[in-house]
């Protein structure tokens, strides 16, 4: 009997190759699958077994991803470098929760993982398992001397794994990397690590390419309920549900595609390109009720931490009390952001063109540029004289130092 020891498993190339060598070097492997709701077969038991684990357990975490996660990240309007949705950063920490409850039911701290040690995914993986588990011991083969000589990059891993008879879906004319939940997918590595070559439109899956859209464009309704999603064309839906159907709507229009080079927390630049159309209209949608529903200063509070919380989900500290801070403000926030909002979705492009809420800030009787309203225009010229003042006081000041503004 070897050394028990938790694996994220998911089937594909590295973590395919990982159990195998981790099973070579005497460990007791269980191969931990966690559901956050891919399109893939996870019924990997007997590949697994094939491979080399001892045991094979499957965690199905689908609802408190999108719940707690991905719901969580659209309350705060969380987007990293203002475009990425952030649905791989999501997920590791509510994969990492379900490996760390599997460790223990197991009896071991030891957990690996398939991330090497140029990505985020490590980060996030093991800055969760601290929290969680303060004892961990992380095992993690790319970061190995012996293993990356053995499998210095994905040709070998491809080569290692047809060696050892196990199936894998990457080839050498498609290395590429992909990684895939309810909330998106990404492609990465391969022949997008020239970010001047255009992605291939056999890489998408949750979308179509939005040049081969239809040429119609479909009105759609979201309605939420203190800032979280809960209904699809005015039905209640739970919350996967409600992501998967606006993943086949949004996917259908080529929504959600993005296709950016961005910043690692390790400090170098990659290239990613994302498929994430529920994400998408969900964003969209939520943005534009909070324009009707949100006071102005607390928008801009809210707005000004943005940045902020997108960091930490994207660097891996979704359990520092930073973000837990954060995310009770997020949730002060969102009361009384519910209403519906009317979304167009056309060749990629997802538009709100209409809004309706219970507690709408927006007066009509204020807002009119009619003659008559509510609104006092004579008002305007005091409040700007007062806001004028220390531009009017400066501005002898301004003359004597030589500020020229315009």
């Amino acid at each position: 009997m070897g050394e028990k020891l938790v694996l994220a498993y998911s089937g594909g190339l590295d973590t395919s190759v990982i159990v195998k060598w981790l099973a070579e070097k005497g460990y007791d492997v269980t191969a931990a699958v966690v559901d956050l709701g891919q399109k893939e077969d996870l019924n990997l038991e007997e590949k697994a077994l094939n491979s080399g684990a001892k045991k094979f357990v499957l965690k199905d975490m689908k609802k408190e991803f999108v719940e707690n996660g991905i719901f969580q990240c659209i309350k705060a309007e969380a987007k990293y470098e203002g475009r990425y949705l952030l649905g791989t950063s999501i997920a590791r920490p509510f994969i990492m929760k379900a490996l760390v409850e599997v460790a223990k039911e197991e009896g071991t701290n030891k957990i690996a993982h398939g991330a090497t040690g140029k990505g985020n995914d490590q980060c996030r993986f093991e800055l969760t398992a601290y929290a969680l588990m303060p004892d961990v011991e992380i095992i993690a083969p790319w970061r190995i001397a012996e293993f990356r000589e053995l499998i210095p990059g994905r040709k070998e891993a491809i080569a290692y794994a047809k060696k050892h008879h196990i199936p894998v879906e990457a080839t050498l004319e498609k290395p590429f990397s992909c990684d895939e939940n309810i909330a998106h997918k990404s492609n990465e590595s391969g022949v997008l690590e020239d970010p001047w070559k255009e992605a291939e439109d056999y890489m998408y899956k949750l979308l179509v390419p939005p040049e081969k859209a239809p040429d119609k464009a479909e009105a759609i309704a979201v309605g939420f309920q203190d800032g979280v999603p809960v209904s699809f064309n005015g039905k209640k839906l739970g919350p996967v549900q409600l992501m998967e159907a606006l993943n086949k709507v949004g996917g259908k229009h080529g929504v959600g595609l993005v296709d950016m080079v961005e910043n690692r927390f390790v400090g170098m630049k990659s290239r990613g390109v994302y498929e994430a159309p529920g994400a998408a209209i969900l964003y969209a949608a939520h943005r534009d009720l909070e324009g009707l529903t949100m006071d102005r200063d607390l928008m801009h509070l809210r707005d000004s931490l943005s940045t902020r919380y997108s960091e930490l989900v994207y660097y891996g500290f979704w359990c520092s009390r930073e973000f837990h801070a954060l995310n009770a403000l997020v949730d002060a926030s969102q009361k009384g952001v519910t209403g519906e909002v009317k979304l167009k979705l056309y060749k990629g492009q997802c538009m709100p063109i209409a809004r309706k809420s219970p507690n709408s800030l927006y007066d009509e009787n204020i807002a009119t540029m009619e003659k008559g309203g509510s609104y006092n225009q004579t008002d305007a010229a005091g409040f700007l004289r007062i806001e004028g003042l220390p531009l009017r006081v400066q501005s002898e000041v301004n003359k004597k130092l030589g500020i020229k503004f315009i």
